[in-house]
């Protein structure tokens, strides 16, 4: 592992993570304004732990995080639906908490961020899905709380997690909030794997050819 901070640089090996302990949120802009306009390495900051997280995913990461958005994007266009997307992305929420979802979804929300450059979330409302994919590090789901997304899915180890905030706080489900005629859960990642091994075109074209809607 190695990781590089000075005054104008920020860099972390790939497959690394750094935990920083008793940080602040004016550390955490720190953090974000010397990365400048780069995407990695991710920065997390939760204020009730106190605790900066540096990520850099491995290139294996990012393959199946482009299968995922891909699925996710065809359930939607086969719903009828409009969306956003973005990725990279950091939301935060000022002296709460900061996240860098791998990618994340505006569909029910969407008209709210229409042409606009930066998400705001003291005025602007949260995705309403947000995807990250544990391959590096694990999502610490607590830090999410603080933004409200409605339905975030984690993807490790082949696996799917969903989980809805619900009271406060997330719960793990079984069922998708914005695809609840589907069981994405057990479907989507013998594709997402599919697209490991045989190729993501094969795998989203197989993926189209098997899933009713």
């Amino acid at each position: 592992m190695f990781i590089t901070v000075s005054q104008d640089t920020l860099n972390l090996t790939p497959g690394s993570e750094v935990m920083l302990q008793h940080k602040t949120w004016k550390d955490y802009e720190k953090f974000l304004e010397i990365r400048q306009e780069k995407s990695l390495p991710k920065i997390y900051f939760n204020a009730k732990t106190q605790k900066i997280h540096l990520m850099s995913p491995l290139p294996s990461h990012g393959k199946r995080i482009d299968i995922l958005r891909d699925l996710v994007k065809s359930l939607l266009r086969r719903q009828g639906k409009d969306w956003d997307c973005f990725d990279p992305i950091t939301l935060k929420y000022f002296n709460l908490a900061g996240v860098e979802p791998d990618t994340c979804f505006y569909v029910d929300n969407r008209e709210a961020i229409l042409g606009k450059e930066k998400i705001d979330l003291a005025i602007d409302p949260p995705p309403d899905l947000a995807i990250e994919v544990d391959f590096t590090s694990l999502t610490n789901i607590e830090t999410y709380q603080a933004l409200k997304i409605p339905e975030l899915w984690i993807y490790c180890q082949s696996k799917l997690f969903i989980y809805l905030f619900q009271k406060e706080n997330y719960q793990e489900s079984s069922t998708s909030l914005m695809f609840s005629r589907i069981n994405v859960k057990d479907i989507l990642p013998k594709y997402i794997e599919l697209a490991w091994n045989k190729g993501s075109s094969i795998a989203l074209r197989k993926f189209e050819q098997d899933t009713v809607i």
